[in-house]
């Protein structure tokens, strides 16, 4: 197989799996209405699952590492399959072990998520496809299965009904790790990573990211990102279209919108982001994906103003993540690159919960129109304001720090 195929087949297996993801994340909450008919049961097993999400991302990628990224991938994901395929059984087996099944299936996806991930460089690489380009086009296509795997997992449920639904899910973990296993032929490290104890390795990542400022400081403000943006979704929003529109369908139109922008952005953005410069496109697309959104929503009850703004929010949106990829694959050494990607990751989702408690919060202390103009005000000083007093990130690699060994010595990163 060419290189340029190779890392095809990682790129489709990999959104194969999230299109399954997609289809459970409608199916698992359908599954628990249906058996028990709590809302409150339904936000139980959401809480189950991402957790051990954000946990393994960051403190499982040690044992990856040890055991080998491609090896933990097709691993993870062949245990998904089962995971799923029980979760499905699970009207017979009991509300409590569905939430153990579903909080275990986060966790493999969690790290299955990061070591696909880890992957895409050396085979960006060997297929001469710059890293820019790869994680542009990625994100657009992983929106892109979002909101496809979203429809469809609604279509599924009505067509086959739910169990079956969630047994489609599994089947696209099984053909990933199948993709993987039989397709994809990373070559062997020049250098391999020195051993290490489970604790000198977490640490490590930890200690890399201290030590690269520029990095640390993308990943704080995209977290504070994902803190408004959850905000808006889970409360801002719906409270604004039921305000001004009484109609639900508003809400679903806003989130197509804004969907509808940001993959005209990747789109734009994989064609010309090689050519901008990357610090003042990163505060640019963060300044123009939040704040006006939220003052859209403040200061008009015009749902035509309400849509320009946010479509020409979803096309800025498209280039803070590819940057943030191309700055994690760039800057972080290869020896380091499994830990620092899955703690970024979980950094980065920090501010998911957060932004659920705060959208409550704010209307119930504020009022709607009130807590959207602080909280826009809030959310331009904590995404930018950082960015401006950050070290701007290279446009070529930055030099690699020494990565200690446990003897004492040094490999240099890769």
């Amino acid at each position: 197989m060419t290189p340029r195929r190779e890392l095809y087949t990682l790129v489709g297996a990999d959104l194969l799996s999230n299109l399954g993801t997609r289809i459970s994340v409608v199916a698992i909450p359908w599954l628990v209405l249906e058996t028990t008919g709590s809302p409150t049961r339904m936000g139980l097993v959401a809480a189950a699952e991402t957790l051990p999400y954000m946990l393994s991302s960051a403190l499982a990628t040690p044992w990856a590492d040890r055991f080998g990224v491609r090896r933990t991938s097709v691993a993870v994901d062949a245990a998904s399959a089962a995971a799923m395929a029980v979760v499905a059984l699970a009207p017979w087996l009991g509300f409590g072990t569905l939430l153990v099944l579903v909080a275990v299936a986060g966790g493999l996806r969690g790290i299955g998520d990061r070591v696909k991930h880890v992957l895409f460089k050396p085979a960006a690489e060997r297929a001469g496809v710059p890293l820019i380009r790869l994680t542009s086009a990625y994100d657009g296509l992983a929106r892109g299965m979002t909101l496809f795997g979203a429809v469809l997992g609604g279509l599924l449920i009505d067509w086959v009904g739910v169990t079956r639904a969630i047994w489609i899910d599994a089947a696209t973990f099984a053909a990933c790790a199948l993709l993987i296993g039989l397709l994809v032929r990373p070559p062997a490290p020049a250098q391999p990573a020195p051993r290490e104890s489970y604790l000198r390795a977490l640490r490590g990542g930890f200690a890399y990211l201290r030590t690269d400022r520029t990095l640390l400081t993308m990943l704080i403000v995209v977290s504070a990102s994902n803190m408004f943006a959850n905000a808006s979704v889970a409360v801002w929003i719906p409270l604004w279209v039921d305000r001004v529109l009484g109609d639900p369908a508003g809400f679903g139109l806003l989130l197509g919108v804004f969907s509808a922008g940001a993959l005209l952005g990747n789109l734009l953005f994989t064609v010309a982001g090689t050519r901008l410069p990357r610090l003042a496109t990163f505060a640019l697309g963060l300044a123009l994906s939040g704040a006006p959104r939220l003052l859209a929503l403040a200061l008009s009850d015009d749902l035509v103003v309400v849509l320009v703004v946010t479509f020409v929010s979803g096309i800025a949106i498209a280039a803070v993540n590819p940057l943030l990829g191309a700055a994690l694959y760039e800057r972080v050494p290869g020896p380091l690159q499994t830990r620092v990607l899955g703690i970024s990751g979980s950094v980065a989702f920090l501010g998911l919960p957060v932004g659920a408690l705060l959208g409550g919060w704010s209307v119930a202390v504020l009022g709607l129109t009130p807590a959207l103009l602080v909280m826009a005000v809030a959310c331009l000083v904590l995404t930018v304001a950082p960015l401006l007093v950050a070290r701007p990130p290279a446009d070529r690699p930055a030099a690699e720090p020494v990565v200690p060994t446990p003897a004492g010595g040094a490999v240099s990163g890769s």
